[in-house]
């Protein structure tokens, strides 16, 4: 990517900055240990839930727990307690607090890279107040130029991205941990990509791996500054 007219680095937030799957599946195990006498297969009802649930709510960790309480409730009924209910509950409601301490080599590389001739940006999906305030608890919310919080990651997000910015989308540079929502729609308008997986991944963000002229694979986020 280097000698290219990249202009504006857009860089995702959950799971490329900082840790927020790991919470997730901390309650996801929960729910599972719950309900498991009363199903074959948990994963897969949350799974259904989720899914349907997805065009009405979107991202975030209050269409999860809504998600979650409505599988724990289809699924066990009458069988859980209200205690029980509860205990999940709170175990979602801890979601909204969780650290979002920067992963390892994220602050250094971000503050490097603030020093280059690049606009950066924080571009991600989820819910407002909950992405904002995981951004400022982070401390890093100093590094970036602009901060756009979407409902969703597809090309018409991109697209709009790219307007918002000014830029053409063969100037821009996608750096994210999900090739569903960070990269296959970055690379399908024209724009450049660097994927750095995490070792863990959302079941409604599995993807086919990419193999494509316009995307880096690196394994972990301080080697952005060998491409860029």
């Amino acid at each position: 990517m280097k000698g290219k007219e990249i202009k504006v680095v857009a860089v995702d937030a959950d799971d490329t900055l900082w840790d927020c799957q790991g919470y997730f599946d901390k309650v996801e195990q929960h729910l599972y240990r719950l309900i498991a006498p009363y199903c074959d297969d948990p994963k897969r009802e949350l799974f259904k839930t989720e899914s349907g649930n997805m065009a009405d709510m979107g991202y975030g960790c209050k269409a999860f727990t809504i998600s979650i309480l409505e599988t724990a409730m289809r699924v066990g009924g009458s069988h859980l307690s209200i205690a029980e209910l509860n205990g999940l509950l709170m175990d979602c409601k801890s979601l909204l607090h969780l650290p979002a301490t920067p992963l390892k080599g994220v602050a250094e590389t971000l503050e490097v890279l603030q020093e280059r001739p690049y606009k950066l940006v924080c571009f991600t999906k989820g819910e407002l107040q909950d992405q904002e305030n995981k951004l400022k608890r982070s401390g890093l919310l100093k590094y970036f130029d602009d901060v756009e919080i979407t409902s969703d990651k597809t090309q018409r997000e991109f697209l709009a991205l790219c307007e918002h910015q000014h830029i053409h989308p063969s100037e821009l540079l996608m750096i994210g941990n999900s090739l569903k929502s960070d990269i296959a729609p970055a690379l399908a308008i024209g724009a450049w990509g660097i994927h750095i997986p995490f070792h863990v991944t959302w079941q409604l963000e599995h993807f086919d791996d990419i193999d494509h002229e316009r995307l880096v694979k690196i394994e972990h986020f301080s080697d952005v500054l060998r491409y860029i």
